[in-house]
């Protein structure tokens, strides 16, 4: 794994679980 592919994943995790978050919880956004 390079520093892009690792950089590239966390991302993509971190928006999905901000999407995750938004929905479960959309009074605080």
């Amino acid at each position: 794994m390079t520093a892009e592919n690792v950089i590239g994943l966390v991302l993509a995790v971190v928006l999905l679980v901000f999407l995750v978050m938004a929905l479960v919880f959309p009074e605080r956004f």
